[in-house]
């Protein structure tokens, strides 16, 4: 995989990364997950989401940036939900990988 939609080569809005995002604050019990869920649903990321047992939240996501800007953007906007701090890494993207799960 060239990292690219095909649509536009050119277009770095079409560049597609994947994250390794872990969120602490009040993030367990709240609907984080599911939120997160039904937000990369909707703008078309893929990946995962889980509860640590540290009571973080960590999260792979794969899309463009924006993509995933939005994602965090809705679940940071919901009801009850508060991230205090949020860590980001890049990593490799997962080719082949369809949709998004709650683990």
């Amino acid at each position: 995989m060239n990292g690219y939609r095909t649509d536009n080569l050119d277009d770095k809005e079409n560049c597609l990364v994947r994250k390794h995002l872990t969120f602490w604050g009040w993030v367990q019990g709240v609907g984080f997950r599911y939120r997160a869920f039904h937000a990369a649903c909707r703008v078309g990321a893929t990946g995962w989401v889980c509860n640590n047992d540290d009571g973080s939240v960590t999260m792979e996501i794969q899309g463009t940036e924006d993509q995933i800007d939005q994602v965090i953007l809705m679940i940071a906007h919901g009801t009850y939900v508060q991230i205090d701090e949020m860590k980001a890494k890049t990593v490799p993207l997962e080719d082949g990988e369809r949709g998004f799960e709650i683990l």
